[in-house]
């Protein structure tokens, strides 16, 4: 990093706190819809299949502009980037609250996780801020944000989804919209002019192998990829079908007046287990992700983190079983730990693989790549889900044991100062 680039100190974490607010936000908005969602397709007539897959359709659109957005920060800026998709979020929540029928809100989902996919930028935002020794502590800023939307997002989504299904998406449009003037104001741009992104051939300005091959020559970023994509599939099979899993565990069976108050009640419990992510999501990722990368590295806490998961899915099981939701929270509690460790040490890792210019361009790789996790992920989880309730967990448990290996295999990375076209591979060609 330059020195312009890394003083004074203060304007720093001025702009690490403008980040976490502005993601904060736009998470807070999100997790406002996931108690109700499930349960308002079925209100549709969806079954678990279908309610799986609106989620699926969210994370396509992640993952077919997650790079674009990337690319687009580094060559315009974070700033103007991140505006756009925050309006663009808006116009889906707004979309989903006035839906009358099951395309609409696919149509709103897809519009919204077009409009979600600047994780990328926002992390382009952390990393030109900080150095690669204070990266994963930087990183995990993402993740408080993360964590702290995840408390209070399911909560305000449960007290709004008493009033009506549809009131969680309009409260969470003006949020967004909240968020916006917040970001116009205050949200600086952090790109080092200094530095400028390498030229792009005619045949990388769209998706292409060429680039893909690239990036995954460089040191770490192949098993990196592996994890993004497979971590992210494994925690979004989980993720889709926990409302559902609830509903049939605690609630079937069970006397109810009127419809709605099976719903009412399925959104209150998912949104308590969804507290208890986001409070110890927050816990590890917003006060000890800093200390822990220092003293054990980043490699370790993803051997940790992805050994965690693989118990505490199983354990899902388990608590299927025995019917003891308090045993549920206590799953969500290892879960949340587990992603604790896991997120920040993956964009920390990749952040300091990617060359001076193009760290936007390969952290929304990354996230494109954890998308299409939560596309194939929904997409299995609702298939397995109809076939019996279990088999979700038992998968996701599997490819945490395959995240193990592959988080073996990483080491400590030395960061490139070439930029990715200047690491051929003549064999590849663009798509």
């Amino acid at each position: 990093m330059h020195a312009s680039a890394t003083s004074p100190a203060s304007p720093h974490k001025r702009i690490l706190f403008l980040a976490f607010v502005t993601i904060f936000l736009d998470l807070l908005g999100f997790g406002i819809l996931i108690p109700i969602q499930p349960f308002y397709a079925e209100a549709f007539g969806a079954r678990p299949f279908t309610v799986t897959m609106l989620g699926a359709s969210y994370s396509a659109m992640q993952f077919l502009f997650a790079p674009l957005w990337g690319r687009l920060s580094d060559r315009i800026g974070r700033r103007p980037v991140i505006l756009t998709s925050i309006v663009i979020n808006i116009v889906g929540y707004l979309l989903f609250g006035l839906a009358g029928s099951l395309w609409m809100l696919f149509a709103a989902r897809m519009l919204s996780g077009f409009g979600s996919a600047n994780i990328g930028a926002i992390q382009a935002v952390i990393a030109d801020s900080t150095s690669p020794s204070e990266r994963a502590k930087g990183m995990g800023i993402i993740g408080a944000a993360f964590g702290l939307g995840f408390i209070f997002g399911p909560a305000i989504g449960g007290i709004m989804g008493q009033i009506s299904p549809s009131a969680p998406a309009f409260f969470a449009c003006g949020i967004g919209l909240f968020n916006f003037f917040l970001a116009l104001r205050f949200l600086p741009e952090t790109r080092t002019p200094q530095i400028s992104p390498s030229p792009i051939s005619p045949n990388t300005r769209r998706f292409s192998l060429v680039r893909w091959a690239a990036s995954i020559q460089l040191p770490n970023v192949f098993w990196l990829f592996a994890l993004y994509f497979t971590i992210t599939t494994a925690f979004s099979m989980m993720e889709q079908v926990l409302g559902l899993y609830i509903d049939r565990i605690w609630l079937t069976g069970e006397p109810f007046a009127h419809p709605n108050d099976r719903i009412k009640r399925a959104a209150a419990l998912t949104s308590s287990v969804l507290i208890v992510v986001g409070v110890v999501a927050t816990i590890v990722q917003g006060g000890l992700i800093g200390r822990l990368s220092r003293r054990f590295g980043e490699r370790r806490l993803l051997l940790a983190g992805t050994t965690i998961n693989t118990f505490a899915f199983v354990g899902l099981i388990a608590v299927g079983s025995s019917k003891i939701f308090a045993l549920m929270m206590l799953c969500g509690a290892c879960i949340a730990l587990a992603s604790g460790l896991n997120n920040p040490s993956l964009g920390s890792l990749l952040s300091q693989s990617a060359p001076q210019g193009q760290q936007g361009a390969l952290l929304g790789q990354g996230q494109a790549l954890s998308a299409l996790g939560r596309v194939l992920g929904p997409a299995l989880a609702g298939l397995f889900f109809e076939w019996q309730i279990n088999l979700p967990f038992a998968l996701s448990a599997c490819m945490m044991l395959v995240c193990i290996f592959f988080a073996a295999r990483l080491h400590l990375p030395d960061v490139p100062s070439k930029p990715l076209h200047e690491h051929p591979h003549p064999t590849a060609h663009s798509s």
